[in-house]
């Protein structure tokens, strides 16, 4: 188990097999997978790293044509490397991993792929050479040709220019030739939503390992340095600047997440209104049938079948309201109690170990009451997730667990990173807190959080908490596997949540408001927990009729269901991306399968540079009406000097809209305008501005390079606004 990322590339996988969609996933085999997790006696996270068994794993090697297993080779800094391939089959897609530890390799290069997080930041470097660069390769060797490449974060962003190699080799093109075909039929997908998340390497770093490689490509190391610089200025070889410049289709993986990566990575489209940054917003999901309870697949199954592909698409969510209050009730209590025996025989193996005796050991055969309101947390323990929030007022916690007439227990679960000192401090406060005598029995912490253990609570607490420091979480999807369990959720509105948040399907930590410091921030979204709990989640939760059923707390559970699951799942997560992403880029892919288009929009994107710093705009003066009525238009035109250019090379466009602070509209839309005459070496452009709305209205004439082939006109390079 190794976070997030994980899980959802693997439902990623998942849901285009569902779907039958051609994709193929590439990653790193690591010899010892990722941590498990170990509390000492005095609740410290220990680490261990088993090593996995591939030839008792649903893995097998690659072989090539002639019944060898398949390698291919990568350079590192003047060491021939070699990888070799195994292949996990998911469903009817599959997934290659890359392998280094080979008895043809040195030391040094079988200890690449080791560990996940390990090594040094050579070692980081030398993994991702491997994953992208060995990977197109090994896709190559297979005989595998994908016509789209999805870069998911920068880690493996080194395939771009290994493409572009190729591309050149095969098929004799040139660089600038090449890198047009990549950019038009890659896609890429930023997870993070802080710059400490971002990929960057040293530049002697990058000179050791890839300066030989930048002349392949016909580069000069400061300009393959460059692909990698946010700024003309900065100090680091960024990935994800790296992604950014070499994919034409760019997103953020919540609606939030979006708008924070626009803000991020405004820099790179300095002359462009943050809100065209050319970064769109591609909901996350997860794969429903990998998360949902066997009870309550069951349920939906029987209740709400439709015909189709399973769960979610054959269910008919519509009907939620069909299923009997008892069978709800009935499925989820079946499941809470099933995590209640999970947690008791996790923490009995756990005291067992540590040497408990029999008094300790018969205590927590009664641990958790399955007839309490339990609510659940299981996460990394990055610090922005703050688990240990939930304890910044402890008697007012303590007033909660102990309440008589609406008792509440808390389950928590997570790793932190085994170089997180901070993480590993939150976990000891919980843990240590679950053996306070006060909280005993109704804290509890689950040691070594995995993807069963995530199972069980997702589809046996009745409530899932999340309060990460907003906007620090790119999108979250524990909350979506609770969600399609009948789970509600107590979150911060920050990831998925706002899209998914109304006051039927679950509660809201805080506000959207912006706080004077940290300290303030956590005071009112402790308080928010709180008095959530204490004044509207216990007090439903325990509102029973004269059957002795919560049919409030059921209505809203059905709600959850019937609202979230039929959105927040990977299958239409994937959709989105085929109709958004895929769909176009398989065809820019075709489409420049001949080398003569490919050439004609190269040579068109030549002339723009060499004339972009002689195109301008002017406006015509403009009189402002006194008096304009809502729906009228306004005629506006503005003189453009081309330079060699065409017409048919731009368009010219009014932005509409309204202006802010910096000059930079807050707001707007464009239309196009039409060339009316030729005066000298200009030509005359018009168009009108409509009124659509009361109140002040902005306006400016822009320029962009505008070609039939180009998948996105919005270019850093070539956006240039009128002079005033």
């Amino acid at each position: 188990y190794s976070g997030g990322l994980g899980m959802l590339s693997g439902d990623h996988l998942k849901s285009a097999s569902d779907l039958g969609m051609p994709l193929v996933g590439v990653g790193l085999l690591y010899k010892k997978g990722y941590v498990q997790q170990v509390l000492n006696r005095d609740n410290w996270q220990t680490e261990r790293y088993p090593e996995n068994d591939w030839y008792n794993m649903p893995v097998q090697i690659v072989k090539d044509h002639a019944g060898k297993p398949l390698r291919v080779e990568v350079d590192l800094a003047g060491e021939r490397v070699q990888v070799g391939v195994w292949k996990v089959p998911v469903g009817r897609v599959s997934l290659y991993l890359l392998d280094t530890n080979l008895p043809e390799n040195s030391p040094t290069a079988r200890v690449i792929t080791e560990q996940l997080y390990g090594g040094d930041r050579e070692n980081r470097i030398r993994q991702e050479i491997v994953l992208g660069i060995g990977g197109a390769r090994a896709l190559e060797a297979m005989g595998l040709k994908p016509t789209v490449f999805h870069v998911n974060e920068g880690h493996s962003a080194f395939l771009l220019f290994e493409r572009i190699r190729h591309l050149m080799r095969s098929r004799g093109l040139s660089y600038p030739e090449a890198r047009e075909i990549v950019w038009a039929s890659s896609a890429f997908t930023t997870h993070t939503p802080v710059m400490a998340g971002n990929e960057y390497f040293d530049f002697e770093l990058v000179r050791k390992y890839l300066e030989n490689y930048s002349k392949e490509l016909g580069l000069t190391f400061p300009e393959f340095l460059d692909l990698g610089k946010e700024e003309h200025s900065s100090m680091g070889f960024c990935m994800t600047v790296v992604a950014m410049k070499l994919c034409a289709f760019l997103n953020g993986v919540s609606m939030l997440h979006r708008d924070v990566s626009r803000d991020m990575w405004h820099k790179l489209w300095p002359n462009l209104p943050r809100y065209e940054v050319p970064i769109e917003g591609i909901t996350n999901g997860v794969h429903t049938c990998s998360w949902i309870s066997h009870e309550h697949h069951q349920l939906y199954s029987k209740s709400l079948a439709n015909g189709g592909n399973g769960v979610p698409d054959s269910c008919d969510w519509s009907r939620m309201g069909e299923i009997s209050d008892k069978d709800m009730w009935d499925t989820h209590m079946v499941r809470k109690r099933k995590l209640v025996n999970l947690v008791r025989d996790r923490l009995k193996r756990q005291h067992m170990r540590l040497g408990a005796d029999r008094t300790v050991l018969a205590e927590i055969a009664t641990v958790l009451n399955p007839e309490y309101l339990t609510i659940g947390f299981a996460r990394r323990f990055a610090t922005y997730k703050r688990a240990t929030l939930f304890m910044r007022d402890l008697e007012r916690l303590l007033q909660l667990v102990t309440d008589e007439q609406l008792p509440v227990q808390f389950v928590f679960a997570g790793k932190a990173h085994q170089a997180d000192v901070h993480g590993k401090e939150f976990i000891k406060q919980v843990a240590r807190l679950s053996l306070d005598k006060r909280f005993k029995n109704r804290i509890i912490f689950v040691e070594d959080y995995n993807m069963n253990v995530a199972r069980y609570m997702v589809q046996g607490v009745d409530v899932w908490m999340n309060n990460p420091i907003r906007p620090l979480e790119a999108s979250g999807t524990s909350g979506m596997k609770a969600v399609i369990n009948g789970v509600m959720n107590l979150s911060v509105l920050d990831g998925w949540w706002p899209e998914g948040y109304s006051p039927d399907v679950g509660w809201a930590i805080g506000g959207t408001e912006a706080y004077n410091s940290d300290e303030e921030r956590d005071y009112v979204e402790a308080e928010s927990i709180y008095n959530h709990i204490k004044k509207m989640v216990a007090p439903l939760y325990y509102d029973r009729g004269e059957d002795g059923l919560p049919h409030g707390w059921i209505k809203m559970m059905k709600a959850c269901v019937q609202k979230l699951a039929p959105h927040f799942n990977t299958n239409r997560m994937v959709r989105e991306y085929h109709e958004r992403f895929y769909s176009h880029a398989h065809r820019s892919s075709r489409k420049f399968q001949e080398n003569s288009r490919v050439a004609e929009i190269a040579r068109w994107r030549k002339k723009l540079d060499e004339n972009w710093p002689r195109v301008k705009a002017v406006t015509d003066q403009f009189k402002p009406e006194m008096e304009v009525h809502a729906g009228a238009k306004l005629p506006v035109s503005a003189v453009v000097w081309l330079g060699d250019l065409k017409p048919e090379d731009v368009d010219v466009q009014l932005h509409i809209g309204t202006a802010g602070g910096e000059g930079l509209f807050k707001e707007g839309k464009s239309v196009s305008m039409a060339q009316e005459a030729r005066m000298g070496d200009a030509y005359v452009y018009k168009g009108e501005v409509p009124c659509y709305k009361s109140g002040r209205h902005d306006f400016s004439v822009r320029v962009l390079g505008r070609h039939p082939d180009a998948v996105n006109a919005l270019m850093p390079l070539y956006i240039k606004w009128s002079e005033e």
